[in-house]
């Protein structure tokens, strides 16, 4: 086999890479191989935000565009054929600082100044990336790009503050990075077909190393996967990547999904949205709260904005994690995963994919094509919810998903009820929608489903919560879900946040007014 070199564009000119291990991170060739320590590991696990870079790439019209992304998990050679970005990038040739640096001086955002490259960079992302036509990026906009970023030195006052000052500056002539010639090199390093890359031994030999193979069309990656049915594919890397970082794993050879642009499709008819799987996380949500605007804030306390960014709604599904976010809202919905095997397809509903922990529907060979979610019914009431210890960047203890559908006469004629963290898969509640169908949406129907849940799930205990605190969360949050969709004046989040929930103990009294429960309350 013929190993074929890196390519990058990087610093004004394209850089090539070889003989190094497919599973060196960007994060490592920055700082051990090319000595830019500006870019900063803290967790290595793509949560601290201290290693962010920013990656640019083509899109369908050949233009550049620019994401946030974490270093220490992505894999050099998912950089072929794109742009990194790094806070070494930002000054300019007479040494003068970039906007964004300025205003993280003049705002006082930096004390020791570990975290600081990675806030930067996150910024400098938001800057390039707000068209000036858009005014200012709103409050929000500037916590989502910020999400990916922890500090405990300033406080996210002084760092918010700046990212609010960058665009102010007179003297400093906003000019946006020049994109097209950028542009115009990537499209000279795309590739028309697979691209392999193995590192060579200690004796300079290629053969017979673990190879990374990233095919660009769907037949190609679906030819790969059925010769190699036990390589690991890779997509957005968030998850394998700390199967390096953090256990020291050898992934063997590697599919790489995301040059695949067949398989980041995103598509819509009158009944159907259908999500190709190596869509972003971000754009994946993007396009389902279109439909669903209900999922908007469970779409921006999915992680953090670079993981977003890096992501794909098609590895979470595949992953099938007991505590994914994702899967709770897309069974809710009645989504189905579309698997391909060589030159077939099979559909199957989601909720019928995951057999176990850890275990699905996958055949040796066979991958993970497409996510489809119908579109809108009509009197469909539906909702998210997500409790965990943080707002933002946080694993759930319980995620919760409920669809209802009304028939006429207000019952209830079907009903679906999905819970993340509480079995060893995303799992329907089974006795609670039986509770429901046929049922009026009034306060005994719900109470009684509330009573239900209690059948459909033994929760473990872990250190997130216990498993009586998950059971309670989880009737409390049905409760909730009555409360601000019920026919008789539906209450919104404000009076929800004040109205009593279940008591802690049987038999103990709940105030009038009485705050909600701790079990009950969304973080805020």
């Amino acid at each position: 086999m013929t190993t074929q070199t890196i390519r990058f564009f990087y610093r004004g000119s394209v850089r090539e890479v070889r003989d190094v291990p497919a599973s060196r991170t960007v994060l490592q060739h920055l700082r051990e191989d090319l000595h830019c320590t500006g870019t900063k590991e803290g967790c290595a696990e793509g949560d601290c935000g201290a290693c962010t870079v920013v990656v640019g790439e083509c899109d369908t019209h050949g233009a550049l565009t620019l994401k946030a992304v974490n270093a220490c998990i992505q894999f050099l050679p998912t950089l072929d054929g794109r742009a990194l970005f790094t806070v070494e990038d930002l000054r300019d040739a007479e040494g003068a600082l970039h906007p964004v640096q300025q205003a993280m001086i003049d705002c006082h955002g930096s004390q020791c100044g570990f975290c600081t490259p990675g806030f930067v960079m996150s910024m400098w992302a938001l800057y390039e990336n707000q068209p000036a036509s858009a005014g200012l990026p709103s409050r929000d906009e500037i916590n989502t790009a910020l999400s990916g970023n922890l500090c405990r030195c300033t406080g996210y006052r002084p760092i918010v503050e700046a990212a609010q000052k960058m665009f102010d500056y007179q003297h400093y002539p906003r000019v946006p990075l020049e994109r097209a010639p950028i542009a115009e090199t990537l499209r000279t390093l795309q590739r028309s077909d697979t691209f392999e890359y193995a590192a060579p031994d200690a004796r300079g030999a290629s053969f017979g190393s673990p190879v990374f193979y990233a095919p660009v069309t769907v037949e190609a990656f679906a030819a790969l996967r059925a010769q190699h049915p036990h390589a690991r594919i890779l997509a957005g890397s968030t998850d394998v990547g700390l199967w390096v970082t953090k256990q020291f794993r050898d992934l063997g050879n590697v599919l790489y999904i995301g040059n695949v642009a067949g398989l980041k499709t995103i598509e819509r008819d009158a009944q159907t949205l259908t999500l190709g799987a190596a869509a972003s996380l971000e754009e994946a949500y993007a396009a389902l709260a279109v439909d669903y605007p209900e999922l908007a804030e469970l779409w921006t306390r999915f992680a953090s904005l670079p993981i977003r960014n890096a992501g794909t709604l098609g590895g979470n599904v595949a992953n099938g994690s007991p505590i994914g976010d994702s899967m709770p809202a897309l069974i809710a919905l009645g989504a189905e995963v579309v698997l391909r095997h060589g030159g077939a397809t099979r559909t199957l509903p989601l909720d019928a994919f995951y057999l176990g922990y850890q275990k699905s529907a996958l055949q040796p060979g066979e991958f993970v094509a497409a996510i489809r979610v119908p579109r809108p019914a009509p009197n469909l009431r539906f909702r998210t919810y997500k409790v965990s210890k943080r707002y933002d960047q946080d694993i759930s203890a319980v995620c919760a998903a409920f669809a209802l559908r009304i028939g006429e006469g207000g019952t209830i004629s079907e009903a679906r009820v999905a819970f993340g963290g509480m079995a060893a898969t995303p799992q329907r509640a089974a006795h609670a929608e039986a509770a429901l169908t046929g049922a009026a949406w009034d306060e005994a129907c719900a109470r009684n489903a509330m009573d239900a849940i209690t059948a459909d799930y033994q929760p473990l205990t872990d250190m997130r919560a216990s498993s009586a605190y998950r059971l309670k969360v989880a009737r409390n949050l049905l409760w909730r879900f009555h409360l601000e969709t019920r026919d008789a004046a539906p209450l919104a989040l404000s009076d929800v946040n004040a109205f009593a929930f279940e008591a802690d103990e049987p038999g103990e009294a709940v105030e009038p007014g009485k705050a909600v429960a701790d079990a009950a309350r969304e973080p805020s």
